[in-house]
């Protein structure tokens, strides 16, 4: 094994080098602060491995990305989501046979139990869906038992009332009635159907739209260490149950600089569209760092180069606004942004490439999902990849610790509490 060394207060640490299975290196510091009674300051964790983890590859200067080992742009066009959860969450793809049992056990828990349906009566109508969702999940646990006999119903239960739970909250944000999920619809399908369903009234989900929600559903399946996952394993580290810990990462996921930026890029376009489109003044005021103007879907904090999975949600993208027949203003601006973008040294120089953020909001939008449920629909993706790290730290045959970072303080040194007498309050 190689070795890394450090030398501090005259005095030489050794420091083990752990290699991954595509060589990604990182220095083992486990010991140091026992050792040498250093820790290690990195602010966003951007240069820290909180785990080892067999689930995704990601290698953001050649814009790759895998699953299990899959190259992203053959799983995203050869399966369907329920295989990727499967594959995700056991780390292998099933068989014919298990696929099939899996997709059963899924069509039997969408289901939601009616007095769930209570929930909903007493959100106020202009409740955000992502509040709803993390508030509906966590009570998942009230009606689940948290056993070791039950995890993997209840690995099974959320991935299949999931949908039925996003659905709800986007009825009651328009204040429309439930529609109940239909087990012979595929997962996409099932979940377009209760979002645009209305009661007497036949609904056919178009086949382009089911296979664009496939891939955004795979594409945002699992994405390594981010803030959400993250956030999934350290809540699971304290030994929270399942739907405890979904929660958690589902507020984690909320923020606009993480799964809120697909709507972000949505509102920036639907800007510029009404300040006439004029983008090339935009793309200026970009450059010259005015404050509170920024390119929304382009950038990212692992990819120096393309993002792989965005490739292919502009042709999605492509194919969802010709069979349909759909002309939106804002997918024409996105265009020629991003033509534009790309062929300007500014960005080009920061390596300042389209995310997949770019292309999902204009997809959603052409669906007819309102922005506001645009985190949702990451939250639907992520779910297995959430679960899969959460079972991986579980099952760490070297055990796991709960998360605990270290800090360097900053405030003030020690002092006096002076004693100003008994206070009356």
């Amino acid at each position: 094994m190689s070795q890394a060394r450090l030398i501090y207060g005259g005095k030489e640490y050794e420091l083990s080098v752990v290699e991954g299975s595509e060589g990604e290196k990182g220095v083992d510091i486990q010991n140091l602060r026992r050792d040498s009674g250093l820790v290690t300051l990195d602010p966003g964790y951007g240069n820290t491995a909180s785990c080892e983890s067999a689930i995704t590859f990601i290698d953001g200067e050649k814009g790759i990305l895998h699953y299990r080992g899959y190259p992203i742009d053959q799983v995203a066009t050869r399966a369907r989501f329920t295989e990727v959860c499967y594959l995700l969450i056991y780390g292998e793809r099933p068989t014919p046979e298990q696929l099939a049992d899996f997709r059963a056990r899924m069509t039997k828990h969408t289901l939601l139990h009616e007095d769930m349906k209570k929930f909903y009566e007493g959100y106020p109508p202009g409740a955000h869906p992502m509040a709803i969702m993390a508030a509906m999940v966590a009570s998942l646990s009230t009606f689940y038992p948290d056993t070791e006999e039950e995890l993997e119903r209840n690995i099974i239960r959320v991935l299949a009332k999931s949908k039925t739970l996003a659905a709800f909250a986007f009825k009651k944000s328009i204040g429309h009635p439930f529609i109940y999920p239909r087990n012979d619809l595929s997962w996409p399908a099932n979940f377009l159907r209760m979002m645009f369903a209305v009661p007497a009234e036949d609904y056919e989900v178009p086949k382009v739209y089911e296979e664009a929600m496939n891939m955004l559903l795979i594409l945002h399946a699992d994405h390594e260490q981010n803030c959400s996952t993250s956030t999934m394993r350290m809540v699971g580290s304290s030994e929270a149950n399942l739907f405890a810990s979904i929660s958690a990462a589902i507020c984690g996921l909320w923020g606009p600089r993480h799964g809120g930026a697909n709507q972000a890029v949505i509102e920036m376009l639907e800007q510029i569209q009404a300040a006439g489109g004029d983008y090339e003044t935009f793309l200026d005021k970009v450059k010259k760092g005015e404050d509170g103007v920024r390119l929304m879907g382009f950038g990212h904090r692992v990819y120096k180069n393309f993002d792989p999975r965005a490739k292919l949600l502009k042709e999605q993208a492509d194919a969802i606004f010709e069979k349909m027949g759909i002309h939106d203003p804002l997918l024409d601006l996105a265009k020629r942004i991003e033509e534009r973008a790309l062929s300007d040294e500014y960005f080009i120089k920061r390596k300042l490439y389209p995310n997949v953020d770019f292309y999902s909001g204009i997809i959603y939008r052409a669906m007819g999902i309102p922005t506001e449920m645009f985190t949702v629909m990451f939250v639907l993706g992520r779910l297995p990849g959430w679960i899969a790290h959460w079972m991986e730290q579980r099952n760490d045959p070297k055990g796991y610790r709960i998360h605990r970072p270290r800090q360097i303080y900053t405030g003030a040194t020690l002092r006096e509490f002076e004693d100003r007498g008994t206070l009356l309050l």
